[in-house]
């Protein structure tokens, strides 16, 4: 059950709050429309009961609150806007990762694809779906983790009627299984015709909150709609005949040639029109939203004491898809029914869920009514984040070109440096000339470190709108620990392909056998993790992968010189033997190698690029920290 309680927008400047004080209910195994013109709010109310909105007003998903739901995506599918995923990634791979994020079983993802419709696309790529195709996606999305409330905005804008029989027969077998529907529309015909309940508001306001038969009652109703020259005339030859025959007929000029006829049908308009030489253009029963009246034509509007025409239901049982027009509420036929009917090309009952939990299903207890203050909030991590972050990795090709192009790019540096000569071996193997800030091997660390977070921010797959990408510490420690093993693995190859070419143009020449290897090999180690996880850090307090690898490339450019500054001159009092006063503060003996490692370790931190990556790192982390806690305050 889903009760939404007093939501209240931030008011705008110089403008009134676009949601203002709106309270409804959707109930368990039923459909229910939230109805609106464009501009009304519909889409803030749904953000509001997200929690992705500031704003005032509560919204409780069976009693609880989302910010008081641990697992929010098992309990909330949302459908807002695109499908949020990169457009290079496929189908399946898109919900497999979901699905660890979710912490659901990836056989899941096979599951939803075939639930709608879309088991031949799996290997598609999102970008290259069409709207309708998209729509499923995003469905299946939503469905993943067998949610007990649907939440979806205009799903069914640009579809054809096809799809969009589709959807609703998807949307009434979720209700059917206990499960919380909630949509909105602009369409009153689709509301009536669709939904078990229809809400409607305007201009952020609730104006009424009906079932779908009252709905249809006072809202819907059918008339004829002509289109002729002669408007005028025909309006008063059906004035006058309505009156002679004691019948209640409505006429609503809707242009200079288009009039709304209420109360008749076809067969009465084109006979009047016929006995008296009217040019009639078109004739055609509609069904439509009386919505704000229109201004009647002079004494066309007659209403007498007998009883309505006969013909009045089967106008409205004849009503069609098209037209939309004006004027008072009168009959309700039984065309809108058909919303009942299973639509075609519909997943079978029972199909949609794992099992769903009693809870759904169950009498939910009613919340105290109370207006506490809602901020936004940021959506619990996967949670499986080691799985949900190799599936996003390798999802795409980007891991791959990037350590082709590094390979490339680091031998043909390598290649340049021999040819020159007078470079140190380490830095020939490392293809890092002293004119550029870092190597390739580097760069490409701090690449695929940026886009860690940045991915997230651009298409965020994670919640609902960009800014809402989770804090949690175990997600940001898949996505260093990820980085940090990319890294290691480029700058192997990055080496290895140096060393070949090295070989291979130039035979041994410029190669050494090592004296020092160990803390070469930490420092080049050290070096590629610290650029990634400089990018992984940057990207998430930035919230792009462009400032990511900016601060990555600030690290030699604008701090390593600082740091030089403050380390030059002799020190009045050495470090020098730490290696030793740290063994003696232990209660056993470590072996003698130990010591190498710590002297090794302590040169490397050293340097100036050490320093100044160990100092960017604390930084950053103290940054991500605390736009992390900034984002969790609550009144």
């Amino acid at each position: 059950m889903l009760q939404a309680i007093g939501l209240t927008s931030t008011p705008r400047p110089d403008a009134p709050p676009l949601v203002d004080d709106l309270t409804f209910e959707a109930l368990p195994g039923a459909v229910t429309a939230l109805l609106g013109e464009q501009g009304s709010g519909k889409t803030t109310a749904l953000r509001l009961m997200l929690e992705l909105e500031p704003g005032r007003g509560v919204t409780y998903f069976r009693g609880r609150p989302l910010h008081r739901i641990p697992y929010p995506g098992r309990e909330v599918g949302v459908l807002l806007g695109d499908v949020p995923g990169n457009p290079a990634r496929t189908v399946r791979n898109q919900l497999r990762m979901l699905c660890a994020a979710a912490g659901v079983p990836a056989s899941r993802a096979d599951t939803m694809l075939e639930v709608t419709g879309i088991g031949g696309l799996r290997d598609q790529r999102l970008g290259s779906l069409s709207l309708g195709m998209e729509r499923r996606v995003a469905l299946a999305a939503a469905l993943l983790a067998d949610p007990c409330t649907l939440l979806l905005d205009e799903p069914s804008a640009g579809l054809s009627p096809r799809e969009r029989a589709w959807l609703h027969g998807l949307l009434r077998g979720h209700a059917s299984l206990g499960g919380a529907v909630l949509f909105t529309t602009a369409d009153a015909k689709e509301a009536a015709r669709c939904a078990d309940r229809v809400v409607s508001i305007r201009a952020g306001r609730l104006v009424a909150d009906q079932d779908a038969a009252d709905f249809a009652r006072t809202r819907l109703r059918p008339r004829v709609a002509v289109r002729t020259p002669h408007a005028a005339r025909l309006a008063d030859v059906l004035g006058r005949e309505a009156r002679a025959a004691r019948r209640a007929v409505e006429i609503v000029a809707e242009s200079g040639s288009r009039l709304s006829v209420y109360g008749s049908n076809c067969a009465e308009v084109g006979e009047a029109a016929f006995r008296h030489g009217v040019l009639v253009h078109q004739l055609a029963d509609e069904t439509g939203d009386t919505g704000t009246p229109a201004p009647p034509v002079p004494r066309a509007r007659t209403v007498a004491a007998g009883p309505s025409a006969p013909g009045t239901a089967a106008g409205m049982a004849a009503g069609t898809e098209c037209g939309v027009g004006s004027g008072v509420a009168t009959h309700a036929g039984g065309a809108l029914d058909a919303s009942s009917e299973a639509a075609p090309g519909g997943p079978p009952e029972g199909s949609l869920g794992l099992g769903r939990s009693p809870a759904c299903a169950g009498s939910p207890r009613r919340a105290a009514v109370r207006r506490p203050d809602s901020a936004v909030r940021r959506l619990s991590g996967p949670l499986r984040p080691v799985r949900y972050e190799l599936l996003r990795v390798f999802g795409t090709a980007t891991p791959l070109l990037t350590a082709v192009l590094v390979v490339v790019a680091s031998a043909l540096t390598a290649l340049v440096l021999a040819r020159i000569g007078q470079t140190p071996q380490n830095r020939l193997l490392a293809a890092w000339p002293g004119l550029l800030p870092l190597p390739p091997a580097a760069l490409g660390a701090g690449l695929l470190g940026a886009l860690a977070f940045g991915e997230e921010y651009r298409y965020p797959a994670l919640a609902a709108d960009r800014g809402t990408v989770p804090r949690r510490m175990g997600l940001l420690a898949a996505k260093l620990g990820v980085c940090a093993v990319l890294a290691l693995l480029l700058g192997a190859l990055a080496v290895s392909a140096d060393a070949a070419a090295l070989a291979l143009v130039f035979d041994a020449g410029p190669l050494r056998t090592p004296v020092e290897w160990f803390i070469p090999a930490t420092s080049w180690a050290g070096l590629l993790v610290g650029c990634a996880w400089a990018g992984v850090l940057a990207s998430g307090v930035f919230r792009s992968a462009t400032a990511g690898l900016a601060a990555v490339l600030a690290v030699p450019v604008m701090v390593v010189p600082l740091v030089r500054k403050v380390l030059e001159g002799p020190s009045a009092y050495p470090a020098t033997g730490l290696a030793t006063r740290l063994r003696g503060l232990t209660w056993g003996q470590w072996p003698p190698e130990a010591d190498r490692l710590i002297t090794g370790t302590l040169r490397v931190m050293a340097q100036p690029v050490g320093t100044a990556l160990v100092l960017s790192l604390m930084v950053l982390l103290c940054a991500y920290g605390f736009t992390g806690l900034r984002g969790r305050v609550r009144w």
